[in-house]
């Protein structure tokens, strides 16, 4: 058989099926040209590490109670425990409640990713930093709910959980906002701090610095105030919750801005009037020719 013979062969054989380190490579290289499906991706996770925090303070319970009557007694001895006269106040009216309930449970997750898509469409070179100082004050509350894990006011005596007496009024059941029968899927002990008045007051800070109308920056003024008053009359948060919810994230801003700050800028190399060519001056010449 002449070797001609076997390379006609060769030819004629079906391309050989990637192998399975080679389909995970030419997924990984399709991602990374898709920026828009890499960024999706990346918040995708760190939302699943916010909602599988749940895991981490599993078995906690005690703990969280005693750190919630800590929180009630510190905003005793400063005067402004007010949490119990708003939750009384909007649990008494459905007409309060069932509005704050839909807040609650719906702009926290249709809010802040609309901000996003803003942010990417209509503010692209603003867009990086403003994602990753959501993603880092995230984090930072990731961090607070393991370490710190604190039942909210809804669970204690004295306070109403207004989801629970108006869950026939939404989609949620008696367990926090989450849908019914997932309940058992939602993270009740992360109350400090509350990333509902963090990521609102990240949504508000991106309006009034981006928007080119007066209505959107105000809409970024009303948006986090509304926000702290719906997680506070609900039973959800304590006032030092939000007070710490808005902390981490202007700790994420400082962070961010520091990193930044540190990274070494491109040298810009400028040719001044005297370093440019002079292209008015005469050209030489030789023997009557130029060169």
């Amino acid at each position: 058989m002449s070797l001609a013979t076997v390379q006609g062969a060769a030819d004629r054989l079906p391309p050989s099926l990637p192998t399975p380190p080679g389909r995970l490579r030419s997924l990984w290289l399709a991602v990374a040209r898709r920026r828009g499906l890499r960024e999706f991706l990346f918040i995708g996770l760190v939302y699943a590490m916010y909602d599988g925090s749940r895991f981490i303070v599993a078995g906690k319970q005690s703990t969280a109670f005693a750190h919630a009557v800590s929180v009630l007694d510190l905003e005793d001895s400063l005067n402004f425990a007010w949490e119990k006269t708003l939750n009384e106040i909007v649990s008494a009216h459905a007409l309060l409640a069932v509005p704050a309930d839909y807040i609650y449970a719906t702009l926290h997750y249709l809010v802040t990713p609309l901000v996003l898509i803003w942010m990417w469409r209509r503010h692209r070179p603003h867009y990086a930093r403003a994602r990753t100082t959501l993603m880092v004050a995230t984090v930072i509350g990731l961090v607070g709910f393991s370490l710190l894990p604190v039942a909210p006011p809804r669970m204690l005596p004295g306070f109403v959980d207004t989801m629970a007496q108006y869950s026939t009024a939404g989609w949620w059941g008696s367990d926090a906002s989450a849908p019914r029968g997932v309940g058992s899927f939602t993270n009740q002990f992360a109350a400090m701090p509350s990333l509902h008045v963090g990521w609102a007051l990240w949504c508000g800070w991106q309006l009034v610095v981006h928007g080119r109308r007066m209505t959107t920056r105000i809409a970024g003024v009303a948006y986090p105030a509304l926000i702290t008053i719906v997680v506070i009359a609900t039973g959800n948060h304590y006032l030092l919750d939000a007070i710490a919810g808005a902390a981490v994230v202007l700790l994420a801003m400082v962070a961010v801005r520091g990193v930044a700050a540190l990274r070494p800028r491109p040298r810009v190399i400028d040719l001044t009037e005297d370093e440019a060519p002079d292209l008015a001056a005469p050209i030489p010449s030789q023997g009557g020719r130029r060169v």
